[in-house]
């Protein structure tokens, strides 16, 4: 029982911490991914109070969260309204777009990869 416990508590807790962006678009092999804008730090943090924030190029955003199993549900994720354009605005897009409803999530060694709600996009980070 305290194992399961621990199993559990470490479950919803892996995926706390600051993580960088490492590719975006379609779910599936990397290869249907697009590769971070190179030279445009990112950071994305899951805080330990349900909280997360980052920036991912071009306007910082921030909200709540829960995970459950692997289910990680967003609260609204408010965000700073300066216009992005190219690959940068393209990456923001995708990543905040990730950010809503009921997304699902692996966590593979350093790299976590959240999948959409409706299962059409993904986003690959990697923990800092």
């Amino acid at each position: 029982m305290v194992v399961l416990a621990a199993c559990a508590g470490g479950s919803s807790a892996s995926i706390q911490g600051q993580w960088k962006l490492v590719s975006y678009g379609p779910p599936g092999p990397s290869s249907n991914q697009i590769p971070a804008v190179p030279d445009v730090e990112t950071s994305i943090e899951f805080d330990s109070e349900g909280r997360m924030n980052g920036n991912v190029g071009c306007n910082g955003f921030g909200g709540d969260y829960t995970v459950d199993g692997d289910k990680i549900t967003f609260g609204p994720v408010m965000s700073i309204l300066m216009f992005c354009d190219g690959p940068v605005g393209g990456q923001e897009t995708a990543t905040l777009g990730v950010f809503f409803g009921t997304a699902t999530f692996t966590l593979d060694g350093n790299l976590l990869t959240i999948t959409s709600a409706d299962g059409n996009m993904a986003i690959v980070l990697e923990r800092k």
